[in-house]
């Protein structure tokens, strides 16, 4: 009897699995898809094991100022002031525990996806060598803020020009410490930053990505293009080489900025555990890369999965929306340092997000580990003595 009621069931299953599948596809047939993805092939994750094993080592972190400030996603310091850049558009400092808006590049109304390019979306945020803010804001552009006054000067404008196009996605920048070169990524030449998920999916290389800024000459340059999603940048401790994530592609660039290879690149990692989002000096004379998302390995990864299948990728997104999809992803934070040649030096994970959720970067300050968030109304502080 079991065998045949389980044929009944398969039978009865294929076909409403085919009676629902025939319309399904011809109206996925007929909708538009936002993207037009191209097959990426990546190598097989590397292995989570040595000093990639997984650990809940930033369930030990803190949560700072919750629900007071939303997605700050950079984070620097003046001393033991902190400033970051939130979703809502502003440059909050953050002085004793007081939080405070010292400025705002775009204007309200914020909070949905049609606001954000007029609220505008600070990233990157570095301090220059006078005590003034650089900022990168994803749609108006690179900007130099007084911490004290909030009075701000436009440094490049997104609806400047280069190359006949305009700056898309301004994400992320790194100064000299004599303040005369800002290195700065644009993310896409298509894409804006509320569209990431479309850009990371779509897979084009379509970025102006590394770009040179002299605050002496007010002359803008392109130094590297064909990156898909290059997103965080930062100089070397001896600035002869500018390292740039390339987020899609799971991997770190380097290109030499002095020295002999000057105007030359290569490759600084390759084949990450995650897709890199920002990466900042660390007091070893490494760096941290944050990691937005992790390559399971062992396990599944949803990105090495559909790298190579774009049909899939344009049925998920004729029928969902970004923010559905970016629910799928798995929330499993990590952050990893690497030593001054590119190679792990340890890793910090949460598996789930439980405490930390959606990191986009790792500043280290006297002795602590400050994780920024894209997404989370929170800043978590890591105690490094207790890791």
């Amino acid at each position: 009897g079991s065998t045949y009621s389980s044929k009944v069931f398969r039978v009865t299953f294929l076909t409403l699995a085919a009676s629902l599948t025939v319309p399904l596809l011809g109206v996925t047939v007929l909708l538009d898809c936002p993207i037009d993805p191209q097959p990426i092939s990546l190598k097989e994750p590397p292995l989570l094991t040595g000093v990639l094993e997984p650990n809940i080592k930033l369930r030990k972190a803190k949560r700072l100022w919750e629900n007071q400030l939303y997605g700050p996603e950079s984070i620097v310091n003046i001393g033991d002031v902190l400033f970051t850049g939130t979703a809502d558009g502003k440059i909050i400092k953050v002085e004793d525990g007081e939080i405070q808006t010292i400025a705002r590049i775009g204007h309200g109304p914020c909070g949905t996806y049609e606001d954000e390019p007029t609220c505008g979306r600070p990233l990157g945020i570095r301090v220059g060598p006078n005590n003034t803010l650089f900022v990168a804001d994803a749609y108006y552009g690179l900007y130099e803020v007084d911490p004290h006054t909030g009075e701000m000067k436009m440094l490049v404008s997104t609806k400047t020009l280069m190359e006949g196009q305009k700056l898309s996605f301004v994400n992320d920048l790194t100064v000299t410490r004599d303040g005369k070169k800002i290195y700065f990524t644009d993310s896409s030449s298509k894409w804006q930053r509320r569209d990431y998920l479309f850009l990371i999916m779509e897979g084009t290389d379509d970025g102006r990505h590394l770009l040179e800024y002299d605050t002496v000459t007010k002359e803008v340059k392109v130094l590297m293009v064909g990156l898909r999603f290059p997103n965080g940048v930062q100089l070397s401790p001896a600035e002869d080489f500018v390292l740039v994530q390339e987020t899609t592609m799971a991997r770190i660039r380097r290109y030499y900025v002095s020295g002999l290879m000057k105007g030359g690149a290569d490759m600084f990692v390759e084949n990450m555990p995650g897709l890199p989002d920002n990466i900042r000096l660390s007091s070893s004379g490494g760096y941290w890369v944050a990691m937005s998302a992790v390559r399971h390995n062992p396990g599944f990864s949803l990105l090495d999965f559909l790298s190579e299948k774009p049909w899939i990728k344009r049925m998920i997104f004729k029928l969902l929306s970004q923010e559905t999809v970016t629910n799928f992803v798995p929330k499993y934070s990590l952050v990893v340092e690497l030593t001054e040649t590119g190679s792990y030096r340890r890793s910090f994970h949460d598996p789930n997000g439980v405490m930390v959720a959606y990191v986009s970067e790792a500043h280290e300050h006297n002795g602590y580990l400050y994780l920024g968030s894209f997404r989370s109304p929170y800043i978590c502080r890591l105690n490094l003595q207790h890791v």
